[in-house]
């Protein structure tokens, strides 16, 4: 029998909303639970390098939800979406480690997908030469990192003990908000959209993933989009359009939780932008299109669950000689001079620069048909493009900004071009150059290794 658990948690002193889900007539078994994470502190904030000073109080709170699915056989998988710019490998491992000490969950059974709002905190390590923070500064980013690892294990942990049988179906939807802002100028968007002249590479699809209990009644949305969180750039905490996208959702349909991910929009941007009405009313487009999916006719998951997790020796182009190093840390760029200096810091540690980073991708085969695979970093949306077309892509989600959020990830083609994404923006990651030309290469073998098994 379905029931709801409303409680408050310290320390975060944050709400913590517990639904189970229940269907007598599927071997399917899911929950879900959600905390606030919204800060107390008067945190730096994350996402723009020109912000220069803390957060002034909140537009809309920041949560962390999960998902628990199980299958027949009692194979889990523990989606966790996060409202936040997204989170480290280090934070990533250890929530991970956590939840498979107490849990039993093995890393390909746990997807951390953050939603990349520019208006959540700094979280641990990531972006690391982007900030100039002092010591009580760091001490408050240091307790949020670890206040979210206890939140986020224990939410999954509340999951776990609440699961009952349900429904699960899926289908896609479209909303046409995302520009691509490296073929579009940012001030002529109006009017090329008016005139249907806007070019370059989009993804408008809208994945739904639904869980209905016994009688029908819907408890879950997992859905998602391929578009920057950059509506907003004040000094609140919000969870941007993905926020007021899921807050729709949850108030349209009582006792329903809402989750979102990010889909391969690194190189997409909500436009115009700069105003909260904008950031409700691209959340209302978003709500729709999950509505109308909802409304029609969707595909029931049939079949078990199988996870995979692997990472990829992603190269960088040459790396720089300490020589070089040194001249960074002098530059007049107070951005490159602090890579510099964290990355001569790291040499004289004794720990010399990698040739390569640990790069992760992440599938969830789904039933017999759907496939969700989930990529790390800042990913352009060449990659869900080309994956969908090899793939299929009604049957192929692809998810950035997911476990790890390291650095944009260009493919070839934006590598060449270069600009922001295909190289400019590694230094506010602080890491030590561009990556290679075969890094699309490399990603995209083991994106069809993982979804390509039956």
């Amino acid at each position: 029998m379905s029931h709801r658990c409303l409680r408050v948690i310290l320390p975060f002193a944050i709400l913590t909303v517990l639904t189970p889900l229940a269907r007598a007539d599927t071997s399917w078994r899911a929950a879900t639970a959600k905390a606030k994470i919204t800060p107390e502190a008067s945190m730096w904030m994350s996402g723009y390098g020109a912000r220069n000073k803390p957060a002034e109080g909140t537009n809309l709170d920041l949560w962390a939800k999960t998902l628990v699915l199980e299958d027949a056989q009692g194979r889990r998988a523990a989606l966790v979406t996060l409202d936040l710019v997204g989170i480290a490998r280090d934070l990533s491992l250890s929530i991970c480690d956590d939840l498979s000490e107490k849990y039993g969950l093995q890393r390909s059974q746990v997807m951390l997908a953050a939603s990349h709002t520019h208006c959540g905190p700094v979280v641990g390590r990531n972006l690391s030469a982007m900030y100039f923070l002092e010591p009580a500064q760091l001490r408050y980013v240091d307790d949020f990192a670890r206040r979210l690892r206890e939140t986020v294990v224990r939410l999954v942990g509340e999951a776990i003990e609440g699961l009952a049988p349900c429904s699960v179906s899926w289908a896609s939807g479209q909303a046409t908000f995302a520009v691509n802002r490296r073929n579009n100028k940012e001030a002529e968007v109006p009017r090329l959209r008016e005139e249907g002249r806007l070019v370059g590479p989009v993804d408008y699809d809208v994945p739904v993933l639904a869980v209905r209990d016994a009688q029908a009644r819907l408890t879950a949305v997992v859905f998602g989009y391929a578009c920057h969180a950059t509506v907003l750039d004040f000094y609140q905490w919000s969870g941007d359009y993905p926020g007021y996208a899921q807050k729709t959702v949850e108030d349209s349909h009582a006792g329903v939780t809402a989750l979102f991910w990010a889909g391969c929009g690194a190189d997409q941007n909500p436009l115009p932008r700069r105003a909260v009405d904008l950031a409700e009313a691209y959340g209302r487009q978003l709500a729709q299109a999950v509505d109308r999916v909802l409304g029609g006719v969707m595909a029931p998951v049939e079949g078990g669950l199988e996870t995979e997790y692997s990472e990829v020796d992603l190269p960088f182009a040459a790396l720089p000689t300490r020589a070089e190093l040194e001249q960074q840390a002098k530059s007049s760029s107070r951005f490159e001079a602090q890579r510099g200096r964290l990355l001569l810091e790291r040499m004289e540690a004794g720990k010399p620069l990698s040739p390569t980073y640990p790069y992760p991708v992440q599938c969830w085969r789904v039933g017999h048909d759907l496939r969700w695979l989930a990529l790390g970093g800042e990913v352009v949306v060449d990659y869900a493009l080309r994956l969908k077309g090899e793939l299929g892509r009604e049957r192929t989600w692809v998810a950035a900004y997911a476990n790890d959020v390291m650095a944009y990830i260009p493919s070839r083609r934006v590598l060449a071009e270069g600009g922001y994404e295909g190289g400019g923006a590694m230094v506010y990651y602080g890491l030590p150059t561009v990556w290679a030309p075969e890094v699309e290469e490399l990603i995209v073998r083991q994106a069809h290794s993982q979804a390509g098994r039956n």
